[in-house]
């Protein structure tokens, strides 16, 4: 095999993940809040976050399909383009306060985080079976990285300033930038991933002319469904509690400022340990990983009925990322290892598109229950979300479905 630079290739589409993690971060903090500041109307705001989750889940599937056909790069690219792009629109639409440009730089942002996310196909695609879940987890970890972009960047611009659609113009131009960054880190990546996956393919004993099999028939096989599903709870209720923790803590009389505390301490659960989840998975199966994700996001989400301090919240939105990381790197891997190199980014695309669209249903219902019912209703029902699939891998695995274990695929 080729002396690929592997290691360089991962601290680029780490180092993208972070420019990412950033704007993600901004969105997360304001998409809330900024689409009622625009229209006044308060039963809306869980519409921003299910814009940009929609739209992530439509670009996710396509962009998997079209990584498979061109590699992995050209896709990345242009998923930083559209961020690029998203964050330019929105700052225009909150300076000219209008809904419809706000709309439209939401689903531009969204197209490009479903787009960037699947970087982790990328990273699976240079790693054999053995050290797969460990590659996915270098990746991730760039993410921890724009955590610290809150804080650093995007809370002294709130600063002293009263929460109105022209103190949102400045951050929207600065996470544009971040995404400049973030373009040029994608292009400096050589060789495509896509090559290395081949390469790997061919020593594993695999054939480098295999067609890729239809999707149906990729999601028949052994662990890929429950791991779907473990990926699609997970991913859909983390977004989906995350996105509405910005409107949560300043409605228990925090300021704006302070959700940029909480959403870092929330990435930081994601992606701080990433580095030993990712051996772990490796070491002890992919199965028994979803299932302690799972039930740590329960217990985490079950506390917000209750905590209503920076503090706690912010403790449980650490727990709910830490245990997001464990379930989504374990289902990830679980998929990439049941992939050709041409089916790996259409399955994980096809999972992210399940994903959002779960996720923008869930966070337009969360809204919905937290205004009308109050906290503890948005609480109970996430905590059953992420149980209940839990307690059914569970059962699957006590009625004999065994744990897969990472193979090449021929």
């Amino acid at each position: 095999m080729p002396d690929f630079p592997i290691r360089r290739n991962t601290i680029l589409l780490a180092a993208t993940l972070t420019s990412l993690s950033g704007m993600v971060q901004l969105a997360v903090a304001v998409a809330t809040v900024t689409l009622v500041l625009v229209t006044g109307i308060e039963g809306i705001l869980g519409l921003g976050p299910a814009i940009f989750l929609t739209a992530g889940a439509l670009a996710a599937f396509p962009a998997g399909r079209l990584m498979d056909r061109f590699g992995r790069i050209p896709v990345l690219a242009g998923g930083c383009l559209a961020g690029v792009a998203g964050c330019l629109t929105t700052a225009l639409g909150c300076e000219l306060e209008s809904a419809a440009v706000v709309v439209s730089g939401f689903a531009l942002v969204g197209v490009s985080q479903g787009t960037i996310l699947l970087a982790r196909a990328a990273a699976a695609d240079m790693y054999p079976p053995e050290r797969r879940a460990r590659g996915i987890s270098y990746v991730l970890f760039g993410a921890l990285f724009g955590a610290a972009l809150g804080p650093l960047v995007f809370r002294p611009l709130f600063a002293g300033k009263e929460l109105d659609t022209e103190a949102l113009v400045v951050p929207w131009l600065a996470a544009g930038g971040i995404m400049v960054v973030g373009l040029v880190l994608v292009l400096l990546i050589r060789p495509d991933p896509r090559t290395i996956a081949q390469q790997l393919h061919y020593d594993a004993g695999g054939s480098a002319e295999k067609a890729a099999a239809p999707l149906r028939e990729i999601v028949r096989r052994p662990g890929v469904l429950t791991a779907l599903v473990a990926a699609v709870a997970s991913f859909a209720g983390m977004v989906a509690v995350m996105n509405l923790t910005g409107y949560l803590v300043i409605d228990h009389g925090h300021h704006q400022a302070d959700v940029f505390t909480v959403i870092s301490l929330h990435i930081v659960g994601m992606y701080a340990l990433v580095l030993v989840i990712g051996q772990l998975v490796d070491r002890v199966g992919r199965r028994p990983g979803q299932v302690a994700g799972l039930l740590l996001m329960a217990l985490s989400t079950l506390g917000l009925a209750w905590f209503q301090s920076v503090f706690w919240v912010s403790a449980s939105l650490f727990l709910l990322g830490l245990g997001w990381n464990i379930s989504y790197v374990a289902a990830v891997t679980e998929l990439a290892d049941r992939a050709l190199p041409a089916e790996r980014g259409r399955l994980i695309g096809f999972t992210d598109l399940c994903s959002s669209f779960a996720g923008a249903v869930l966070v337009l219902l969360g809204g919905v229950a937290y205004s009308e019912l109050g906290v503890e209703a948005l609480a109970f029902a996430a905590t059953a979300f992420v149980a209940l699939p839990a307690a059914w891998i569970l059962v699957r695995s006590a009625a004999g479905a065994p744990d897969v274990r990472p193979l090449s695929v021929k």
